[in-house]
């Protein structure tokens, strides 16, 4: 739909008509885009990845470290490649930049309770923040985080690989990095000098 170059009403009818068919009925028989005058609105039973990640981020933040990583890790499942694939349209920025921050913000929680709770697993923390990266090469939260995980392994090498390819990707960006970035690994590397 172009606002430049509004549709007919028989192009919009048969549309939406197009569309009502597509999508079906729910097993009562229910229009999942039921007929309603004019006013076109999905059946509440439509539901998207999305809403089922943002219910179980939400649900796993509640729960806290001890109980909510199954739901994080569940949430996190549902990620599949960068929103949009990774060019939204126009009606679909600030969106895009939601799920991005929602996503990075998630995989960054899931990754600390992992690190840091009773019994520690770098390696599923490690991959959690690979597949955040996935979505936001420069997501510098993750760079922060992975540098942890490297220096809670005592793979010194690693703290400093991370650090540089977070370098080379600011570089592409003409980035500077972030201040608490630079304070994570100066703490590091001097605490291991």
């Amino acid at each position: 739909m172009n606002p430049r170059a509004p549709w007919s009403s028989a192009t919009l009818q048969n549309r939406i008509s197009q569309l009502r068919n597509g999508l079906g009925a729910d097993p009562e028989g229910d229009l999942y885009l039921p007929r309603g005058g004019g006013i076109y609105k999905l059946s509440p039973k439509v539901r998207s990845d999305w809403d089922r990640f943002i219910r179980l981020a939400e649900r796993g933040l509640t729960k806290g470290p001890s109980a909510g990583i199954p739901d994080l890790e569940a949430a996190l499942a549902f990620v599949r490649g960068v929103p949009f694939g990774g060019t939204p349209p126009a009606w679909a920025v600030a969106r895009h930049q939601e799920m991005l921050v929602r996503i990075i913000d998630t995989a960054h929680t899931l990754a600390t309770w992992l690190r840091t709770g009773p019994r520690p697993d770098t390696d599923a923390a490690r991959r959690v923040i690979r597949q955040g990266l996935d979505i936001d090469d420069s997501a510098e939260l993750l760079y922060q985080d992975w540098m942890r995980i490297e220096d809670q392994d005592g793979n010194k090498k690693a703290v400093s690989a991370v650090y540089e390819s977070l370098l080379t990707v600011n570089r592409r960006l003409d980035a500077s990095t972030e201040p608490e970035t630079d304070a994570v690994y100066e703490q590091i590397v001097s605490r291991s000098a």
